[in-house]
């Protein structure tokens, strides 16, 4: 009994420890860089906390990085130009639009062939068709899904999000890919939008500006979705009972709005005005390492035990069409 309480403090400690390391660059610290932890490592010492100590802040951790990824997305706006993200992030509108149907018929189909429970199959298809955690959130409010259609579905977005982070700039460098075709494609690819803005980090600022763009439009596909879903399971009792509520996405608004006035903002003012939006934007990049230390810290071997071999093949089964389709679209139509 002892024992526990010892490490369960001890993990408290190195948590709290752990989460102002994350935020200040590593010269204060160790005289090795000026640079902030970035994301990968960030992801990573999250893991191995969680594999160590469990979650020890269980609560505290997943608000903590659902609000630290809605703040970082408006934060990144202030140092995006509204109409240079517009034409960067045009050509991967219409894919988007494809591939989110596309994912949407495959999943379900497949979760009906593999017998797994319905729900589940439909939740995991819409996380990794649109946002990850964001949309199975939306849509299992939607379809009244129990804790345990949830908990295996966000666990299995979970895992793939964080092995994401790692092995989709290597390959992106690999192939050679332009910052656009990059950015483009982890938006696409990746399911949640922590870890597209990670990955497109970990590779260029430009990387990381379009990726953050295409996800949050490929996000605003979580209102039409929800209310189809709300139509397809109309008839049963379970979902018809009751009123449903649609969650909108606003902090996506704010963030186009933060763009908006980055770029629309009287020169005579920009002057004063434009080393405040530097400034959030740099405490904004600070703050998603943080955000991703704490996403590490939540994937404890309990989540992973929980989702079972047949809900994890098939979201890599997803994942990988998505994957390699939006590769091959993306390499061969943007520059």
């Amino acid at each position: 009994m002892t024992k526990s309480i010892d490490k369960n403090m001890i993990g408290k400690t190195l948590y709290w420890l752990l989460l102002v390391v994350m935020l200040l660059p590593l010269k204060n610290i160790f005289g090795l860089d000026s640079e902030p932890i970035s994301a990968p490592i960030a992801l990573m010492v999250g893991l191995v906390f969680a594999l160590c100590f469990g979650a020890p802040c269980q609560k505290f951790n997943k608000k903590l990085s659902k609000q630290l990824l809605q703040a970082s997305v408006i934060g990144l706006g202030f140092g995006m130009n509204l109409m240079q993200s517009l034409r960067s992030g045009a050509e991967g509108m219409l894919f988007t639009i494809v591939s989110v149907v596309l994912v949407m018929i495959v999943g379900v189909w497949l979760g009906r062939r593999m017998h797994i429970e319905q729900k589940t199959s439909y939740l995991i298809s819409s996380g990794t068709a649109i946002c990850g955690g964001s949309a199975i959130a939306a849509v299992g409010g939607v379809l009244k899904a129990n804790e345990n259609q949830m908990a295996v579905s966000l666990g299995v977005v979970f895992i793939l999000n964080a092995i994401a982070l790692f092995i989709f700039p290597p390959i992106g460098r690999m192939l050679d890919m332009s910052d656009s075709q990059f950015g483009t494609w982890a938006a696409i690819a990746i399911h949640d939008t922590s870890s597209v803005v990670g990955a497109g980090q970990a590779y260029s600022a430009t990387a990381c500006e379009i990726a953050t763009l295409v996800k949050c439009t490929r996000a605003l596909w979580i209102i039409p979705l929800a209310f189809f879903t709300a139509y397809l399971y109309r008839n049963d009792s379970s979902v018809a009972s009751g009123r449903t509520k649609v969650t909108v996405p606003w902090f996506i608004v704010l963030f186009v709005v933060a763009m908006v006035v980055n770029t629309y903002t009287p020169e005579s003012l920009m002057p004063t005005l434009q080393p405040v939006y530097q400034g959030i934007a740099m405490l904004a990049k600070r703050m998603m390492t943080v955000m991703l230390f704490a996403i590490g810290a939540g994937l404890s071997l309990k989540v992973v035990r929980q989702v079972g071999i047949r809900p994890l093949v098939l979201a890599v089964i997803l994942w990988v069409v998505i994957g390699v389709s939006s590769l091959l679209v993306v390499i061969n139509t943007i520059e």
